[in-house]
């Protein structure tokens, strides 16, 4: 026996018992069982007889080596299983010299537990019956016979870096459906075959076949479920051919990702998968990728978008009886014919999460020209670099499983094309075939079409082929965020406030609120009397006539007047007149004649005069009001306020919540900064240049304040002012790029390169990296800019910035890349300050910059400017490039997603916030990207999922509008009592929002409540809903519910 190298394990294959077995003569046969692996035999068992109960005890090992360095690799186990066969000896017969044997059955055991870390496993496999066995009919305990088997390795074959970043590709053919009327399945055998190529070890690309696909005629659909078999020949039992616990389960047409998944193919599927000629092959095929192949895999996806499938059809040569040894050549060996390919979209697998896709995909000829153009592929699979498999397709010749008792060990390497076993894979010893084109020659073999002509592949496109496809991963290529626990109900996640006074409505809560106020008025009356003739009253007391009275009352009447007193009472009493009209009478709307007005005015006055004799006659005691609980926002919630209104275009309202942050803070100086940018976004640059020079006031050392007044000073065209703050700015902070980036490239790539050179002496003496840039923060709201820069630099000047911007260390802002230049970092800046109309000149020296050009983060700079410009078609062109540079940047996505969102395609923006919200990473605007996803889940009436996502939101950073969602989500679930407290929530940051009062109404009608159901539809038309359906909603339940309107 071979002394095992030290890079090899054992591989330990253990068969303890068997169950419920029978043999040919009889319930107690003697057997034994063979084991198999990789077409080479293991070893046999010593000979069992069989128990009457059907058990064996056979405690039998076998092991095979395992060594990645040349023998069985991790893709040897990921595809190939063990196979155990249980054979049956046959007692001798008189004059019989040898044993005679018949096999009862196989058994398959799959190692890919193995694969996944295990070191060992325990499992019970079925024996699958050979044809005529009595194995196919069991024993009386209608159990099927099985075989109880361990696998044992020494240590885990995986390392921990393999096991976190290595991963299993399963691809499974199904079948090729409507293929071309000239494939008959009468006169000489033909191979169909397919194939494809996946990147195995780094960079080195690894074939799957798929050979000896069945052709059959239509008729009936294909059942499901069915299971997948393995992709290996010559198999003995029937049954040993399916691989355990993995069957073909079929599914609606629209939830695949292929090409036939629109409802108008479904007819010509239906027709193509009953009625016409299709091809079988229903395998499953493996291979294992390993940490660098998965990287490599995953880039190819991006670059390549669509992969090639190939499919051909080659005859099959009948090698004579007698003659094995011998191959008779035809003029048909080794000719490739129909040769065809599927161009399979892989996009999906780098969707978060994503680790299966399924569907249908049309088979077109294969024409080099188109192939390279679509899947940047140059070779063919089948005939540049597998063309010596057609030469060695003789039936009989290759893929027999147990003909053959051991591999050669002399690896040819001097050959660079190998001939591949049954299912396609590199196989030790083989020879590379003498009719190979070379891969520089442009002399297509002889007997295939023209490279620029497929007449054969033709046939395909007029049938209208298609191959059904599954590929799938043991991992996600693109980890999935996982879901956040959100709180159950939505009362969990409103932040404690103190309880608001509990306010009525309503004719009698009208009446008393005037009465309140006769008191109060009468009160301050007296007061007033007592002020002015308090002394007189005294000591008249009760001498004091009339004359003096109605003196007294002129004089009071006439210091009211003067002293705009009784204005004021008049003012105060006015909305408690006001609310006895609309709830006592009921009057909203306008009167339609001057004669109707003045009757009700009479009737009117009339009656508060009664009403105020009734609340003089009543004693008046000391009324104290409650106080108001007020509302608390926080200085950063009514950023984000303003944000939203900003982002929103509702500028007066994002104005109105910077000025009140001012007013609470007049001394913070980040509220007047991001007041001016505001007024820079909306080209108001007189009041942002107040606003940076206030900020400069408060703080003359501020360097952004600095560079923002000197920005002002360039929009205005203060050229000399701008250059004062500039250097300013450069004086206080020597190593900020920004400031010398805007003061003028040239003096920031000369003072770059003299900081340079102080700072490697001293990182020379020190030992200690010095960063020279500031680190910006990632999350800042990014709005395009517009800046000016004296001179665009000369070739000398560029030339530096490779050298200048190696030491730069900002802070990633896209997640793009760990360096950047000098510009890019100052078009942050100004992206942050909304100064729009600067972007594109910093955009142009980073053009020109030799380590900065395109990047993805350039092209999503673009597109934001192109997006507040409304150029939708040349942000989308921007983001198109971007995605093609960077496709798992969610910042991508994020704003394909609000292009496509503004642009009206709601069903492409849904697409992309979705995908954006699945990435671990978070996009720069989640906020932003939550409200208008959950937007469109409410269009669509996918209200649980608009649910979720609000709750996401509302736990993130909470609003008037995420609660607003939250509460329309739950109003719609009809969970009406979350959606109260969630629009509640919503009303208690912002009472200004009609929409908000609209489902408060809906609500509280839907439970019974008529006093709030009116007093939230009466500020719902104060503050002008302007949705009409969402206002016929209302009436209409209003009428069905008969209240909730006043003017009924």
């Amino acid at each position: 026996m071979e002394q095992v190298p030290s890079t090899g394990r054992l591989v330990q294959i253990t068969v303890t018992e068997g169950y419920d077995l029978k043999g040919f003569k009889g319930d107690t046969p003697v057997t034994f069982i063979r084991a198999e692996f990789n077409q080479v035999v293991l070893g046999d068992s010593a000979k069992i007889t069989v128990s009457p109960e059907g058990s064996a005890k056979y405690n039998f090992t076998s092991s095979f080596e395992f060594n990645p360095e040349g023998g069985i690799t991790l893709d040897d186990l990921a595809h190939k299983p063990v196979f155990l066969t249980v054979t049956e000896v046959l007692p001798k017969e008189k004059k019989q010299k040898e044993e005679k044997t018949l096999i009862l059955g196989q058994a398959v055991v799959d190692l890919l537990p193995l694969l996944e870390g295990q070191s060992s496993f325990q499992t019970t496999v079925p024996l699958h019956p050979v044809q005529g066995s009595p194995l196919e009919t069991p024993r009386s305990s209608a159990k099927q016979c099985s075989l109880e088997v361990k696998v044992l390795v020494a240590e885990p074959l995986l390392t921990t870096a393999q096991i976190s970043g290595g991963n299993l590709l399963k691809v499974t053919l199904e079948a090729a459906y409507s293929v071309p009327e000239s494939f008959i399945p009468t006169g000489p055998g033909q191979n169909y075959m397919v194939g494809l190529q996946v990147p195995s070890l780094g960079e080195k690309d690894y074939p799957i076949l798929f050979k000896n696909g069945t052709l059959k005629l239509g008729g009936e659909r294909e059942p499901v479920p069915r299971p997948k078999k393995w992709p290996i020949a010559n198999i003995l039992a029937p049954g040993a051919n399916n691989i355990p616990d993995a069957f073909i389960v079929g599914g609606p047409y629209e939830e695949e990702e292929g090409e036939l998944n629109h409802p108008e193919d479904s007819e010509f599927r239906n027709q193509a998968e009953c009625i016409k000629k299709r091809i079988i092959w229903d395998l499953e095929s493996r291979c294992y990728l390993d940490p660098s192949a998965v990287v490599s895999f995953q880039k190819r996806i991006a670059d390549c978008r669509l992969w090639p499938v190939e499919i051909t059809r080659v005859p099959l040569v009948t090698v004579p009886k007698g003659k094995a040894g011998k191959t008779e050549k035809t003029d048909e060996e080794g000719q490739l014919s129909f040769h065809g390919v599927a161009y399979v979209n892989m996009v999906p697998l780098l969707y978060p999460g994503v680790k299966r896709i399924r569907g249908a995909f049309h088979v077109y000829p294969y024409l080099d020209s188109v192939v390279h153009e679509k899947t940047k592929c140059l070779l063919s699979l089948f005939r540049d670099i597998g063309h010596h498999l057609i030469h060695n397709n003789k039936i009989g010749g290759i893929n027999s499983l147990l003909s053959k008792q051991a591999v050669s060990k002399n690896l040819k390497e001097d050959k660079p094309v190998k001939e591949k076993d049954i299912d396609g894979r590199p196989r030790p010893g083989d020879v590379q075939a003498p009719s190979i084109k070379s891969q520089s020659s442009d002399t297509p073999l002889e007997g295939e079409p023209p490279l620029s002509h497929n007449p054969e592949g033709q046939q395909y496109v007029e049938a209208g082929t298609y191959i059904v496809l599954e590929i799938q991963l043991d991992k996600a290529l693109v980890p999935k965020r996982m879901p956040e626990e959100l709180a159950r109900r939505v009362k969990e996640m409103i932040p404690p406030r103190p309880p608001l006074t509990r306010r009525t409505g309503g004719a009698q809560k009208a009446m008393s609120d005037y009465h309140t106020q006769i008191k109060n008025i009468s009160r301050a009356i007296l007061d007033e009397y007592y002020r002015m003739f308090g002394k007189q009253v005294a000591k008249l007391e009760s001498d004091m006539d009339s004359e003096t009275l109605e003196e007294q009352k002129c004089q009071l009447s006439y210091e009211l007047n003067c002293s705009g007193k009784y204005f004021a009472f008049k003012e105060q009493l006015k909305h408690a007149v006001v609310k006895i009209v609309r709830e006592k009478y009921l009057k909203t709307t306008s009167f339609e004649s001057q004669e109707e007005l003045q009757t009700f005015i009479s009737e009117l006055y009339v009656f508060l005069v009664d009403q105020m004799h009734v609340a003089l006659n009543q004693t008046m005691p000391d009324d104290v009001q409650g106080t108001i609980a007020t509302i608390f926002t926080s200085s950063e919630q009514l950023r984000l306020f303003a944000f939203e209104a900003e982002v929103n275009e509702n500028f007066e309202m994002a104005a109105a919540y910077y000025k009140e942050r001012l007013v609470r803070e007049p001394q913070n100086l980040d509220h007047w900064l991001d007041y001016g940018a505001f007024c820079l976004l909306t080209e108001d640059n007189i009041k942002a240049q107040e606003c940076f020079r206030k900020a400069l006031s408060l703080n003359q050392s501020h360097i952004h304040s600095l560079l923002l007044c000197g920005v002002l000073a360039v929009l205005l065209e203060n050229y000399e002012q701008a250059e004062i703050f500039f250097e300013d700015a450069t004086c206080l902070e020597p190593t900020n790029v920004v400031a010398w980036t805007l003061l003028g490239p040239g003096a920031a790539l000369s003072i770059l390169d003299k900081f340079l050179e102080e700072s490697s002496k001293l990182q020379s003496d020190s030992q200690e990296p010095i960063l020279t840039t500031q680190t910006w923060d990632p999350s800042i709201n990014q709005k395009p800019s517009n800046t000016f820069i004296k001179e665009i630099p000369t070739k000398k000047e560029a030339s530096k910035c490779q050298d200048s911007s190696a030491f730069l260390h900002p802070g990633l802002h896209y997640g793009v890349s760990q360096t950047t230049t000098i510009f890019m970092e100052t078009i942050r800046f100004l992206m942050k300050v909304k100064a729009v109309q600067y972007v594109h000149r910093v955009l142009a020296h980073e053009l020109l910059c030799p380590q900065g050009g395109p990047s993805c983060e350039y092209y999503l700079v673009l597109a934001q400017t192109h997006i507040l410009k409304k150029d939708f078609a040349k942000a989308e062109e921007y983001l198109q490039q971007a995605a093609q540079m960077d496709y798992l940047n969610p910042n991508v996505w994020g704003l394909k997603g609000h292009l496509y969102f503004l642009n009206g395609n709601h069903s492409e923006a849904k697409a992309c916030y979705e995908r954006t919200i699945s990435f671990v990473v978070d996009a720069s605007e989640m906020h932003f990207i939550f409200l208008r996803l959950g937007l469109i889940y409410l269009e669509e009436k996918e209200y649980e999922k608009a649910k979720k996502t609000y709750m996401q939101a509302c736990k993130r950073s909470p609003s008037c509008l995420t609660w607003l969602g939250l509460g329309i989500a739950c109003y719609r679930l009809e969970e009406l009592t979350e959606a109260e407290d969630a629009l509640s929530e919503a009303n208690a940051l912002n009472n200004y929002n009609a929409e908000v009062w609209a489902y408060l109404a809906l609500v509280c009608l839907k439970v019974g409540r008529q006093l709030e159901a009116e007093q939230a539809y009466k500020y719902m038309i104060k503050l002008k809903l302007k949705d009409e359906a969402l206002l016929a909603e209302i009436h209409t339940l209003q009428e069905t519910v008969g209240f909730g309107n006043p003017s009924f």
